[in-house]
């Protein structure tokens, strides 16, 4: 898939939101995206939910031959950290993905970190997989 329509994928926040189970994305500010975008990814069943609002702090589309890079950051009571998703055009054709993330759940403890980034990247792989499905 074209560097170009790898980003669009992969930056259509609503198409993340199907891809979680129990989420679905809200989005803050006017379209388009940019620096300063706001949004919330709100999961949950029932009167049993929580947010996990998010910003982009960086937005460089992919132009060119030069990849892409947005940078989101959690701004949450529960879910906080930061998420970079890089691309890159592969000569050829195709494009390289580097996503990477840290989040922490608030008030577990860090010896529960290896686990929260365990089932981070069950999930972000399977939404990945999803989000660039056509």
């Amino acid at each position: 898939m074209p560097a170009a329509e790898t980003w669009l994928r992969l930056t259509d926040w609503e198409r993340h939101g199907s891809q979680v189970p129990f989420t679905r994305t809200i989005i803050v500010t006017e379209p388009p995206t940019r620096a300063g975008t706001l949004f919330t990814a709100r999961t949950g069943v029932g009167r049993i939910t929580f947010d996990d609002p998010m910003e982009v702090v960086l937005w460089n589309p992919p132009d060119g031959d030069s990849g892409g890079l947005v940078r989101l950051v959690k701004h949450g009571r529960a879910v906080l950290g930061w998420a970079e998703i890089a691309i890159r055009p592969l000569p050829g054709g195709g494009t390289e993905i580097v996503w990477t993330e840290e989040l922490r759940l608030r008030g577990l403890p860090r010896l529960l970190d290896p686990v929260v980034a365990a089932a981070g990247r069950f999930v972000f792989s399977r939404a990945l997989r999803g989000i660039l499905r056509p």
